[in-house]
């Protein structure tokens, strides 16, 4: 066995995607680089690590196994790393964090200010939907996750981080009144995040408890879609006010008056109640819970004169 780092890395990649196209795109090679890397590494294997079925690549039984003893190789590399930082007196470690798609306006200012201070930490943070999100929590993945809705089914520990207001927005250009009622809002093609967002469940809990009559839907996969679909006239949307603060300013979106908004609802920086905290992610939760309301005067008063 004469196995690279590289090869591992590749390797475990290419399975947590299951995509020798997506492991590239991931890692920031060419496919044909990642393909002779990985023939390489199975070449030192009499048993398959992965097969191809049509056009799709699976990975085999013995290929989970060696993934999983390669994800533990790789995890000592990194913490033989740390150990060096920590020993020249960095602070070091993995901080890693998955957020709902509307968190990625809020989490990058509480985190950057601890990531430039503290070198040695690397930061990995994924933007998925609120079930993603959930998931990675609950497999242990992750050290903290940004929620708006607490995941009832956990038992975790939780930070209110900031307050998520929640208004319904149009274009411009748009020839429904900056203030409407409840008939008005039958004549709205509205448009809706993904099953699985947070902000789609609460737009729906708002229509469901103010017993809304609801014209044409339209459903669009990411927040930007979203807005980008409202500021050309397609419809009208109940958006995060974090995610539109240009828009606004540039007057390409506007706020709609509507009896019942905005809704208020609160981010929420989360982990497992079992959790054991790494070094680097106790000291991120004792920085959040130093600096948080610093922070917030600092990056997000503007929610004052915009909301």
């Amino acid at each position: 066995m004469n196995y690279t780092l590289h090869q591992l890395q590749v390797f475990l990649k290419v399975t947590e995607k299951e995509s020798i196209t997506k492991a590239a795109e991931e890692l920031f090679l060419t496919q044909p680089a990642v393909s002779i890397q990985l023939k390489n590494f199975q070449d030192q294997f009499s048993i398959p690590l992965t097969e191809v079925v049509g056009r799709k690549l699976y990975v085999t039984d013995f290929g989970w196994e060696i993934a999983e003893a390669a994800e533990k190789i790789i995890d000592q590399v990194y913490a033989i790393n740390y150990k060096s930082l920590a020993y020249e007196g960095s602070l070091s470690g993995k901080l890693k964090i998955s957020i709902v798609s509307t968190g990625k306006y809020v989490m990058p200012f509480f985190l950057s200010e601890f990531i430039n201070t503290n070198t040695g930490v690397e930061l990995y943070m994924d933007v998925t939907n609120k079930s993603k999100v959930v998931k990675s929590l609950e497999r242990n993945e992750v050290d903290f996750a940004l929620v708006s809705v607490l995941p009832e089914h956990l038992k975790i520990n939780c930070i209110e981080l900031m307050e998520n207001s929640l208004y319904l927005v149009g274009s411009t250009k748009g020839k429904i009144k900056s203030k409407i009622d409840k008939k008005v809002f039958e004549q709205l093609p509205l448009i809706y995040r993904e099953q699985g967002s947070a902000t789609r469940a609460a737009m729906e809990g708002f229509i469901q408890k103010n017993k809304l009559p609801t014209a044409r839907k339209i459903e669009l996969t990411s927040n930007e879609a979203v807005k980008q679909a409202v500021m050309s006239g397609l419809g009208y949307s109940i958006m995060p006010l974090i995610g539109i603060k240009n828009e606004l300013l540039n007057n390409d979106l506007r706020i709609i008056e509507l009896a019942g908004l905005p809704m208020n609802t609160t981010w929420n920086l989360v982990w497992l109640s079992a959790k054991k905290l790494s070094p680097a992610a106790s000291a991120f939760l004792e920085y959040i819970k130093l600096e948080k309301e610093r922070i917030i005067m600092e990056q997000f008063n503007w929610f004052r004169t915009i909301g």
